[in-house]
Order: structure tokens, then C-alpha cells, then sequence
């Protein structure tokens, strides 16, 4: 059996960890936080050093060989998430459970101390995802809102944190927003990968009108988007002769509780309905409870 990362509820290494620096240096700008709550979205955070950023790319090589260590580890595998071969969508869940970066990166502060502000409080894990596009056949990310995924949790409090490994532009497939549309009523799920735009059928003639005024998120390798879970967003296909990697750290505020009488993820005991969800696949983020 592997080792599992889940049973450590703090990092493991120093690899994340900025003793020496004051956190509120990690805090986000008023203006950041005013442009998430009207928009949806704050782009452009600076998460990883370049160093950080390889160490990265080093565990995540191996995850792409099917027979790699701890692969039952995993909540979701899908080596194609999309039913094209020729338009390959890499998404895992449960990185963090099978290598130290992966599950020390949850503690990073740059990313705990934003999420603290957006989230108005301490600031638990939920889950991880990997979404990969190999070179010159990489596939889409339908459009979605994350929530549509996650009602099986409550309230909604939530947050997700897109993280390039490489940098993401148009020509690639970064992400893409529909400005303030966070602010929609939940939709169905129409899908995740395969039709970029089945979510059309589902929108209202004013949503339709919002819709055709996509912003694509461009970021250096490293930086971050934080948006919320209700903000419809996909990416398109990567035609490049450069991947297209990316890892995502979904969290919610403490006092999240299970809305179902199912496991919330592969591998997960029940949490009964009407329960906090806490203890070994749901840690404590945030060092303390302090002002936000």
C-alpha cells in the first residue's frame, strides 16, 4: 500500500512554507477583493516561485503513466476525460493524498491568506483537480459552474484556485469567464468535457446576451485565478507545441456540511447529512481564526 499524504493534516515539508514573512504581505489588494465580489473572479495572483513550479512538474510527470505509485489512491482518474482521443483532456482528483508537493502546496500561504479574505473565514480543503492538455491534440473544459458539482455540500461557501503550471494564453486554452455571472442561479450540469458550448441550451435570453462576452484569463506559469462557485467558466482546445498543465485547489469555508447521505468523493467515508465536514480529507487550512 502507499504511503498517503492525508493522514498528515499540515505540511510535511518546508517546500511551501514562508516562516519568515509576515502573512498580511500575502493579503489582496481592496481592489482585488472588490473586483472578486462584483465580477466573479480576481486573475493575476502570484502563488508559485519558479522552483516551486518544477517541483511540480517533476510529481506530476509520473501521474501521467497509469501504473504509477499510489494511482488507488486517486478519487477520479481519467487519462481522457474527453471521449475524443484526439482531443485529450488529462483530469485527476486526489494529487495531494500521493505526493508531498501536491499536499503541501494546500498550506502555501499566498494561496490560504487570499482565500481567508474571499472566503471571510478560516478556510478548509475540499478537493484538488488536475487539468492537463498534452501538445497539439489537448482537449476542452466545457463550460460549467463548479457548484452545479458540489451540491452535495452545504451551505454554499466555497472557492476555487486555478494555478498554471505552464503559462496559459488564448492560443493554448486558458481559462475564460463570463463576468458577473456568479451572481446566475444555479444551471444543470450539461457536461464537463467534449461540447465546449452545451451549456447554451440551458441559458435564458438574458444570460445568452452575458455569455457572448467571454474574458480569457492569461497567466504566467505560477500565477493564480481565484473565482467563485457559482462563476460560469470553461477553456478551449491546445493546438500549441507546448502543454498546457494546470493544478486547482477547491476550499470552503469552516462549517461546511454534508448535504448527502453518500461518500462525498472516492474513497471517503460518509459524512451523515447535517455534519461539518472536518478531520483527515477535509483539514484545517487556515493557522488560526483571526480577522479576516
Amino acid at each position: 500500500m502507499s504511503h498517503d499524504f492525508s493522514n498528515a493534516s499540515s505540511p510535511v515539508s518546508g517546500q511551501f512554507l514562508l516562516p519568515d514573512q509576515d502573512r498580511n504581505g500575502f493579503r489582496l489588494s481592496a481592489e482585488q477583493v472588490e473586483h472578486f465580489h462584483e465580477f466573479g473572479y480576481v486573475s493575476g495572483v502570484r502563488i508559485l516561485s519558479d522552483e516551486q513550479i518544477e517541483l511540480l512538474r517533476n510529481d506530476l510527470a509520473r501521474f501521467f503513466e497509469p501504473q504509477h505509485e499510489g494511482r488507488e489512491l486517486w478519487h477520479e482518474y481519467h487519462s481522457n476525460e474527453s471521449a475524443d482521443p484526439d482531443r485529450v483532456l488529462f483530469h485527476a482528483l486526489g494529487a495531494w493524498r500521493i505526493a508531498e508537493s501536491f499536499h503541501d502546496l494546500l498550506w502555501h500561504p499566498r494561496f490560504v491568506v487570499a482565500a481567508e479574505q474571499l472566503l471571510e473565514g478560516p478556510v478548509r480543503f475540499w478537493h484538488d483537480q488536475l487539468f492537463c492538455k498534452p501538445a497539439l491534440h489537448g482537449g476542452v473544459v466545457a463550460w460549467h459552474q463548479d457548484y452545479s458539482y458540489w451540491t452535495r455540500t452545504e451551505p454554499m461557501a466555497h472557492l476555487t484556485c486555478w494555478i498554471g503550471l505552464d503559462d496559459a494564453t488564448r492560443d493554448n486554452g486558458c481559462l475564460q469567464y463570463i463576468p458577473g455571472s456568479h451572481k446566475w442561479t444555479l444551471l444543470p450540469i450539461t457536461g464537463l468535457a467534449g461540447d465546449m458550448n452545451a451549456i447554451e441550451d440551458v441559458l435564458s435570453d438574458e444570460q445568452w446576451e452575458q455569455f457572448q462576452k467571454p474574458v480569457a484569463i492569461e497567466l504566467k506559469a505560477g500565477e493564480a485565478s481565484f473565482h467563485h462557485p457559482l462563476m460560469v467558466h470553461g477553456s478551449r482546445e491546445n493546438s500549441t507545441d507546448q502543454p498546457r498543465r494546470a493544478t486547482v485547489i477547491n476550499a470552503f469555508r469552516d462549517g461546511v456540511c454534508s448535504a448527502t447521505d453518500q461518500s462525498l468523493l472516492d474513497g471517503v467515508p460518509v459524512v451523515p447529512p447535517g455534519e461539518k465536514l472536518d478531520g483527515q480529507f477535509f483539514p484545517l487550512l487556515s493557522e488560526s481564526v483571526e480577522q479576516f
